[in-house]
């Protein structure tokens, strides 16, 4: 619970500095209405904070290390059942940022990646991984890779363990602290 608080703590840092640099984030947080949990608020306020930069993330580098990240996400215990499969798929086509992008490039991206996960795990993961390291070169799309990992991987009110492993291997892979998102 700790780690749910500290990023919790972080986004809304990061909220603040986005609108105190004319950040468009406005009121809207999905999920953060009264009665949500605590969880629910932080992927209210990652998805906010996503929003705020939307317009710095259509890049092919952005849109394809967050498939990646999203498969990994998905695979991360080790399968994906058609229904999961089905509800990440409809996670990311509903995204407000993953809207900057054709949503049947997403599906094919996003569909590849689980495949070849589901295929060869180790080898799937090292392309996946392969792949999310070349949002690194840009700082924001760094962050905001790892970012949609968590808004997918928190979609549930829970982040397994799994989930968390591959979210701090892919910090890692984009050189980005995963102090800085409580991993």
């Amino acid at each position: 619970m700790a780690m749910w608080d500290r990023i919790k703590e972080q986004a809304k840092g990061l909220q603040q500095q986005s609108q105190g640099a004319g950040g468009a984030a406005g009121g809207r947080q999905p999920g953060a209405g009264a009665g949500g949990g605590s969880k629910e608020k932080l992927v209210g306020l990652l998805k906010s904070q996503l929003g705020s930069i939307k317009t710095e993330l259509k890049s092919g580098a952005y849109r394809d290390a967050s498939m990646a990240m999203c498969a990994l996400v998905a695979a991360a215990d080790g399968s994906v059942d058609p229904a999961e499969r089905q509800h990440v798929e409809s996670l990311i086509l509903r995204n407000d940022v993953l809207q900057n992008f054709p949503p049947e490039q997403l599906r094919q991206r996003f569909n590849k990646h689980v495949d070849h996960l589901m295929s060869n795990f180790p080898q799937g993961k090292a392309d996946a991984m392969q792949e999310i390291a070349k949002a690194a070169k840009k700082p924001v799309e760094a962050k905001a890779v790892v970012q949609t990992g968590f808004v997918i991987a928190g979609a549930d009110g829970y982040i397994a363990p799994a989930e968390a492993q591959v979210l701090r291997e892919a910090c890692t892979a984009l050189g980005v602290s995963p102090q800085e998102f409580g991993l």
